[in-house]
């Protein structure tokens, strides 16, 4: 009987898949995940934090609390920003959403 059945099953042509089809599909899941998530948000971060490096006083900022303001001065990780003629708050650096171009909150 045991004869029997490996015949059978050699004869119903039935074979295992090669090791490069079973290796394709993941890569093929990586690389598109790589692509579609990985890839453009490295970019973003990389955009983000050569937007922050070049932080210097006097750039009007925007923060991601929603608050507008102008840099007085930069010290180390934290910027001192003039809200207003009155007001100046401290904040880290990393919080910079964009650079506004000058003159954008006197015109606001």
């Amino acid at each position: 009987m045991e004869l029997i059945i490996p015949a059978a099953h050699a004869a119903s042509g039935a074979s295992q898949p090669s090791l490069l089809g079973q290796l394709l599909i993941p890569v093929a899941f990586f690389a598109i995940f790589y692509f579609l998530i990985i890839r453009p948000q490295s970019k973003r971060n990389k955009q983000h934090k050569a937007m922050v490096d070049s932080l210097a006083a006097g750039n009007e900022v925007v923060f991601a609390g929603g608050l507008m303001g102008k840099i007085e001065k930069i010290d180390g990780d934290y910027a001192v920003i003039a809200l207003n003629s009155t007001n100046k708050i401290k904040v880290q650096r990393a919080s910079v959403i964009s650079v506004l171009p000058a003159g954008t909150i006197d015109n606001i």
